[in-house]
């Protein structure tokens, strides 16, 4: 398959690159795989912040509420049990809980050749002989963005990502850059066009390819 080739400054080039078909142009059956990895790498991201008290943690209580027997009422021992308000939480997280989603590294890199041969096919990848930024500024990257025609999401895939490019990329919302040998299911998924160097794209092939 055959994509359009841009220069580093954004004019055409004069001639396509041909995408690896052991990369981009794999066979998709269904979704299933490409869900699992994307579900695993949410859960690998997810931050373990929520704790809640129990009975025995929540301050006061320390009296019965009223006396065991003449009241008419139920005998109660404490105010901070889990059935009233302001007691304790019942099986509430405690900060130790593991979300993490294990999938093995054959399938992970299945999904990631799936993702990059649905965004083949539906024309999200465009490729440019090179992203780099001398300044490490941001207008320059919006021109190039704009003169390829990548627009919304943008996912920008780089052989090797250093200090000045992501200066030139981290302030702007909708585009992210990525080291290609660090490319996810989570991230080719959500953009709306992904850019890659050809340096990026023998990195992938050396990674992902049929020779690997």
């Amino acid at each position: 398959m055959a994509v359009a080739t841009f220069t580093k400054s954004g004019t055409k080039a004069a001639t396509a690159v041909t995408l690896d078909k052991s990369v981009f142009g794999v066979e998709v059956k269904g979704h299933e795989l490409l869900k699992q990895a994307y579900l695993a790498y949410l859960a690998n991201g997810r931050v373990n912040s929520a704790v809640t008290k129990k009975r025995g943690q929540v301050s006061g209580g320390g009296a019965k509420p009223w006396r065991q027997k003449g009241t008419g009422r139920a005998r109660f021992g404490s105010s901070r049990n889990p059935i009233w308000t302001g007691g304790g939480i019942a099986f509430g997280p405690t900060g130790n809980e593991n979300y993490t989603k294990k999938i093995n590294i054959g399938a992970k890199r299945l999904a990631i050749r799936q993702a990059l041969t649905v965004a083949a096919k539906e024309d999200k990848v465009k490729v440019i002989e090179d992203f780099t930024s001398p300044d490490g500024k941001i207008k320059p990257t919006l021109n190039l963005l704009t003169k390829i025609g990548a627009t919304g999401t943008v996912l920008i895939l780089v052989a090797e990502k250093n200090d000045l490019v992501d200066r030139a990329t981290r302030n702007l919302s909708n585009v992210k850059t990525v080291q290609a040998n660090y490319a996810n299911v989570f991230d080719l998924m959500n953009a709306d066009n992904i850019v890659i160097t050809k340096k990026a794209l023998e990195t992938i092939s050396e990674w992902l390819g049929a020779a690997k």
